[in-house]
């Protein structure tokens, strides 16, 4: 884990130097704990931050506002990003520590749809690298597969199938490389079969604020069926089937072409 730090504070300071082999647009960035953190800056803020295609709001984490002085929840600053810089963008402030207790590393904030939806946002998990391209200027991308992308309430989705085996359900999941489980379902779609039923904070540890996974039989998306993956629920938000998180979406390079309304999927390049 101290390998991984250090090699992630060496693509921090690239950044804020401006110095480094990334290209304007272009970041190395960090996929640990299942989601994706990027070297930023928001209202001049500096460190590391969750990349979430599926947070409809840029937020900064309570604790790191107000210890820079920000007591506001709500405000207007500028977001550097992937050697870009984004004037005058709407931020909110919260706590955010339900989203960062599993990482190894101190995150400032998150940086949501709200940010990206301008841009063709490029992807990569591992090795780990994001871009942000300007509308026509994106490079080449090889795409196996391409998917309409649809908003639900800020958020990107895509439409996916997942089974239990016996029963299939298929809809619009939001794409969401910041959430750190496989897959989220609604929970009016979906329950967890239990020896007995969960009661109070039993139940509430399938949740997002919580620390437990069900079992999925199977997700399909892009082509693609996943077996027997870590899942969890959620409450019904938007007309949203459920959530497809990093876990999953690393099995992907992914490219966000949010002016055209699609998703670019390829398949990830195998480990050596």
């Amino acid at each position: 884990m101290a390998r991984t730090r250090l090699t992630f504070l060496a693509a921090l300071a690239a950044f804020l130097t401006a110095s480094g082999p990334a290209r304007a647009g272009e970041a190395r960035c960090w996929f640990e704990g299942g989601v994706v953190v990027v070297p930023a800056e928001v209202a001049g803020i500096a460190g590391d931050f969750i990349l979430d295609t599926g947070a409809p709001r840029t937020l900064l984490h309570e604790t790191r506002a107000q210890a820079e002085g920000i007591e506001a929840t709500e405000l207007s600053g500028a977001v550097r990003l992937a050697g870009l810089a984004l004037p005058g963008r709407p931020l909110g402030v919260a706590d955010l520590d339900v989203r960062t207790w599993n990482l190894p590393t101190a995150v400032v904030g998150v940086i949501g749809a709200d940010v990206l939806r301008d841009f063709v946002v490029d992807v990569g998990f591992r090795p780990c690298r994001v871009r942000l391209s300007r509308p026509g200027e994106a490079p080449r991308f090889r795409a196996a597969r391409v998917l309409p992308l649809a908003w639900d309430g800020g958020r990107p989705t895509a439409q996916a199938k997942v089974s239990d085996g016996q029963r299939t359900l298929s809809g619009a999941f939001v794409i969401a490389t910041g959430a750190n489980v496989a897959v989220r379902l609604a929970d009016d779609l979906a329950s967890v079969p239990t020896p007995r039923p969960l009661q109070g904070s039993d139940a509430d540890e399938l949740y997002p604020n919580g620390r437990w996974l069900a079992e999925l039989g199977s997700l399909r998306f892009a082509g693609r069926t996943e077996r027997r993956l870590g899942a969890g629920l959620m409450p019904p938000e938007g007309d949203a089937a459920g959530v497809i998180g990093g876990p999953a979406l690393a099995r992907f390079r992914l490219r966000f072409d949010f002016p055209a309304g699609r998703l670019d999927v390829a398949s990830a390049p195998r480990s050596r």
